[in-house]
């Protein structure tokens, strides 16, 4: 019965997120972004776009392509991470981290 309850929320929740998803997606695709770049430079060069137009769609564009690249890279940095992690045997005490850190340090002293 709860569970009858709480679909409508549950849709809800479902739905904004996939909104989320694809509108993140849009707004922040290198892709895409790049190919707004172009279609902006091709305008102004008609002279469909005015200086000050085009110059602050183009900062609007790099900022976005910037946040971007920063999450991309972010999000190879945590992946690089996760497959350097050891794997963790079956009977094997789980290791450390700060004492791992801590060898790190010191080996590159």
């Amino acid at each position: 019965m709860f569970r009858a309850l709480t679909w409508p929320v549950r849709s809800l929740k479902f739905i904004g997120e996939t909104i989320k998803e694809e509108v993140d997606k849009e707004l922040f695709d290198l892709e895409t972004i790049k190919q707004r770049m172009v279609a902006a430079q091709v305008e102004f060069e008609r002279g469909n776009l005015t200086k000050e137009a085009f110059e602050e769609e183009q900062a609007v564009l790099a900022e976005r392509y910037r946040q971007a690249k920063a999450q991309e890279l972010k999000e190879l940095r945590e992946a690089l991470q996760q497959d350097q992690q050891p794997q963790k045997e079956a009977g094997e005490e789980p290791v450390n981290r700060r004492k791992q850190r801590s060898r790190r340090r010191r080996r590159r002293r």
